[in-house]
């Protein structure tokens, strides 16, 4: 089942405002309680956000409140409209959107380089103005273009916009997308790809997103990888494999040894839970969540 962002928004069942942790889960999730951490004082080697897109049916003002309860920082994939109310709670914007034209049209095809252009020159001092630092951006699907021509289109796009993102000292983030199961045909698949469209651009302005979820599917050794490209990386994204859900014990990654490999490379940036939650209380599953990453 293709569990794309679109698809899984208008899928996700109702949850609750409750928080308690309901029995069944392993010792792994309750990190907090077996060192006598209250949620919301968390240790400090994480810092945490939430895809707001996860928890869509939730409103984005009590998403705030109880994220906020929880230790989260900030809200994940949210534009403009919603950044006063994120200020209003005193959390961040950790990746910004809505300079892209979606997943499929990106920067790897000519032809949408006119809209996006446009789009990123006007988004990119309005991140700025905020007070924020990561803008996400996406390759698009390959339409039969070879790895090279992927990497020169993305190369001449993005080369016209990164003189203004490092005026406005922002980042330009793109996703690393699976291609076997949610994102059919999209070109920014694998790290490799990703690092060597990094490497060409040369510029701090320019990292990648590196979805935990989506790594394990297309190429997995996911600590290795982390290790060896943490440079290139700007943000990270959870969720558990297969399936998209709850990064319990009911998938097959074990979360905590890699938060713990990312904090060793000296990470400063977040990372945010972006799991479609199966429980029907969610908020019950993100605060699990934040307990397992919570190393």
């Amino acid at each position: 089942m293709d569990l794309n962002r679109r698809s899984a928004i208008k899928g996700i069942l109702a949850g609750t405002a409750a928080l308690g942790i309901p029995s069944g889960f392993s010792a792994i999730a309750m990190t907090n309680a077996e060192t006598n951490l209250p949620m919301g004082i968390l240790k400090g080697n994480i810092n945490h956000s939430v895809a707001r897109w996860c928890f869509s049916d939730i409103d984005l003002e009590t998403l705030c409140v109880e994220a906020k309860k929880l230790g989260i920082k900030a809200i994940d994939l949210i534009g403009p409209k919603d950044w006063p109310i994120v200020q209003k709670h005193g959390l961040e914007s950790s990746m910004c959107n809505g300079a892209e034209i979606n997943l499929v049209d990106g920067f790897n095809d000519l032809q949408f380089h006119e809209i996006l252009i446009k789009n990123y020159t006007e988004m990119i001092p309005l991140v700025a103005q905020a007070g924020y630092k990561n803008l996400i951006c996406f390759s698009g699907s390959r339409r039969g273009k070879t790895d090279e021509e992927g990497w020169n289109n993305c190369v001449t796009g993005l080369k016209k916009l990164l003189p203004l993102a490092e005026k406005h000292q922002v980042t330009l983030v793109m996703e690393l997308l699976n291609s076997k199961i949610d994102h059919k045909d999209y070109q920014c698949d694998k790290t490799v790809w990703g690092v060597e469209l990094a490497k060409r651009l040369n510029s701090e302005n320019f990292k990648l997103l590196y979805d935990i979820y989506h790594m394990q599917i297309d190429e997995g050794d996911v600590i290795r990888t982390i290790k060896e490209n943490h440079q290139y990386i700007a943000h990270y994204h959870t969720a558990g494999v297969p399936g998209r859900n709850e990064i319990d014990e009911t998938q097959e990654l074990y979360y905590p040894a890699i938060m713990k490999a990312i904090a060793a490379t000296g990470f400063k940036g977040y990372v945010g839970q972006e799991f479609i939650p199966k429980q029907a209380n969610k908020l019950a599953s993100l605060k699990t969540a934040i307990s397992i990453c919570d190393i």
